[in-house]
């Protein structure tokens, strides 16, 4: 007898009638329209190609992302490696394609800090002003804090204030006005800052970079047809191939121009990104919250 509720587990078929539901993380300033405009090109081109339909949608926060998939609400999600490792270990994502930008699927996260701070070192981080991004952002809070940790200072009480600003762009706003004395954001979104003009390069210095940390994923639910994953995997392999999209139209993280997507993704590169902020516990996280509230 089929289950009561096999109707409800069944994911989206990418149908017309059941379009595959994409959500994405708001990661630069939480912008809907910006993040959705530099998605929409590519899942436009793989919808004119395979005739596969997509509705895409950004996400209030990183971890409704996470529970959109995790309730089965969506099917295909952007997300950072953090936010992608929390939604694995609930079994609801697997790898679906990485962005490739010269021959490499990595991105960096530093922390940056005013020029004028007095702050050379992540030891001199010591009774300073910092701003971290979401909670569950990989390189806006995750690396970042474990940068810290690595170099001696604990936030929660080394820190002189914590100000949460939700996202890597608010973290380098506070920056660029001086509200804090230093931030942890993306190299991706440092350089788009710099290029928006929203933050001026000579007032601000890099404190630490991290270790390569591989691309924020799209993953699709393990629930998704598998025929419909094969289609999936084999236009990203192509997506710089398509008819219907340009070069200057291939964008990753950021917003940044990419060279194309890869699926030959390895789920051991991601777990082993997860080593890099193993050290930023569920308590970590809470001292850090706790102390940011306390302002």
């Amino acid at each position: 007898m089929a289950s009561p509720f096999a109707a409800v587990a069944a994911q989206n078929d990418g149908t017309a009638a059941k379009p595959l539901r994409v959500i994405l993380v708001p990661a630069d300033g939480g912008t809907e329209d910006g993040t959705k405009k530099d998605f929409q090109p590519i899942f436009s081109a793989i919808e004119q190609s395979t005739g596969l339909k997509f509705d895409i949608k950004v996400g209030q926060s990183y971890g409704s992302v996470v529970e959109a998939m995790c309730s089965g609400a969506a099917d295909i999600a952007w997300y950072g490696p953090l936010s992608y490792l929390q939604a694995k270990s609930r079994g609801c994502s697997e790898l679906l394609a990485l962005a490739v930008s010269k021959g490499q699927s990595v991105y960096y996260s530093g922390l940056f800090a005013r020029t004028d701070s007095g702050i050379n070192s992540v030891a001199d981080l010591k009774g300073k002003k910092v701003a971290l991004g979401d909670v569950n952002s990989t390189s806006s809070f995750a690396v970042p804090v474990a940068m810290m940790m690595a170099g001696g200072v604990l936030p929660a009480r080394d820190l002189g204030t914590i100000n949460m600003a939700g996202s890597h762009a608010n973290v380098l706003k506070a920056l660029a006005e001086g509200l804090v004395d230093a931030g942890g954001a993306s190299f991706d979104s440092f350089e788009k800052a710099v290029n928006g003009k929203a933050i001026d390069p000579s007032k601000v210095k890099v404190i630490i970079k991290s270790a390569a940390i591989p691309y924020p994923p799209l993953a699709i639910h393990p629930k998704v047809d598998g025929a419909v994953k094969a289609k999936l995997r084999e236009a990203f392999n192509n997506v710089d191939k398509l008819p219907g999209i340009t070069k200057d139209q291939i964008r990753g993280y950021g917003g940044g121009k990419v060279d194309g997507y890869t699926a030959n993704v390895s789920e051991e590169d991601m777990a082993n990104a997860g080593k890099l902020f193993e050290m930023v516990t569920d308590p970590v996280k809470q001292d850090i919250m706790k102390k940011a509230s306390a302002r």
